[in-house]
């Protein structure tokens, strides 16, 4: 019998909490994003992530942590080799990943590709560097609304982006352009995490802005995971943000996408004053691409400050039988060097009003704990190959 009719898991994507023991094999030791924005934002207040024992998790000078939490708390080790937003998602339901997958930082990516890309979409490439999405438009925006070329970069992390200016480029051919691009970097040589999509409005420098149209075109997981069991076993599975993207699609059932994080805190609320039956999955990505890429705890602080707000909403409209589970991917400290992601153990936050009890739930040594939990509430199987076990026990 299932404990819990819904369960909402929301990921403040890139909120780790301190460098794990490998984290010097990824160039991370002393990383620690929550921890860092504390001490370099002494004014920061989360009330609502407080109640619910993110200062048990991590201890701040700035507000002290209750002795007696709303619900619990712990800490989450990443069992996979990597730090990227597709292997953090993918195991929080189970999915073991071995050989991360490939990153062109450093070069940009091989001439062949850009020479098989150039034919196969007719647009000569410009940019072809890693690159923040802002500043690459101020480059070379003006050039590709000019003549047409397409601008391509990558970043820290596994990824192909292609801009293209909705008014000229067009946002049809800009898909087109992005679904070659997939293709091309399934390729092992070339395999990247995500190809993706981002079109951009504006005629002239200083005027250029991203637009909501963002498409990620991400890899198939390389297994099944709790989201296709449960979708499977007739469970309804929500997509907040890029969840959808971030599994392909596998195992979703309704997906929407969300304008901003606060936008997507107010799906989400939306969803809780709805009726459904199973798992609301919801991603959070403001942390890491506007604060945390950028190097900039200050604005990483008010967005965390905002969602807290929000928090406070959603937690006034969860029913008795919802549980909520808040977490994270990996880390990205604004204060590090860099503008890489970080190999952090992430918190894992869990509370339901039903709950009797509260506490600590210890370092769990994978994501993977999240979907196995989520699996043994609505009594459906892990599926083959995965990993994870489960915390019911720990909640009274």
């Amino acid at each position: 019998m299932e404990r819990f009719h819904r369960i909402f898991v929301i990921v403040l994507d890139s909120l780790g909490v301190g460098a794990m023991e490998d984290a010097a094999l990824f160039g991370d030791e002393g990383a620690d994003t929550l921890g860092h924005i504390a001490e370099t934002v002494p004014g920061l207040m989360l009330p609502n992530l407080a109640k619910l024992g993110l200062w048990n998790v991590h201890p701040s000078a700035n507000e002290p942590a209750p002795e007696h939490p709303a619900g619990y708390y712990g800490t989450l080790k990443e069992r996979s080799n990597g730090k990227d937003t597709m292997t953090g998602h993918w195991e929080m339901m189970g999915i073991y990943t071995t050989k991360p997958f490939k990153t062109f930082t450093e070069t940009g990516f091989p001439e062949a590709l850009i020479k098989e890309l150039e034919e196969r979409t007719g647009h000569k490439v410009i940019g072809n560097k890693s690159a923040s999405g802002t500043e690459i438009l101020e480059e070379l925006g003006e050039e590709e609304i000019a003549t047409g070329h397409m601008i391509v970069y990558t970043s820290a992390d596994s990824v192909l982006q292609i801009c293209g200016n909705e008014e000229t480029f067009g946002l049809e051919e800009l898909y087109r352009c992005c679904e070659i691009a997939r293709e091309l970097t399934m390729k092992d040589e070339w395999k990247v995490g995500r190809v993706i999509a981002r079109p951009y409005v504006g005629k002239k420098k200083g005027e250029f802005v991203r637009t909501s149209n963002r498409h990620d075109y991400a890899v198939n997981p390389s297994g099944p995971t709790v989201l296709d069991a449960l979708k499977q076993a007739g469970y309804d599975v929500i997509s907040i943000g890029k969840i959808k993207d971030i599994f392909a699609g596998e195992g979703i059932t309704e997906a929407v996408k969300s304008k901003s994080s606060v936008h997507g805190m107010e799906q989400t609320e939306e969803a809780a004053e709805g009726d459904f039956h199973g798992l609301c999955f919801v991603n959070l990505v403001d942390f890491d691409a506007l604060w945390g890429h950028r190097r900039n705890p200050k604005g990483y602080a008010e967005e965390l400050e905002h969602f807290d707000r929000k928090l406070g909403q959603l937690l006034d409209v969860l029913r008795e039988d919802d549980l909520l589970m808040i977490t994270a991917d990996h880390g990205n400290d604004p204060t590090y060097k860099g503008t890489d992601h970080t190999r952090e153990k992430v918190p894992l936050l869990v509370y339901s009003k039903s709950m009797g009890g509260s506490g600590s739930l210890g370092e769990q040594d994978t994501f993977a704990v999240i979907g196995a939990t989520i699996a043994e509430n609505f009594n459906v199987e892990m599926p083959e190959g995965t990993i994870g076990h489960s915390l019911m026990h720990f909640i009274e």
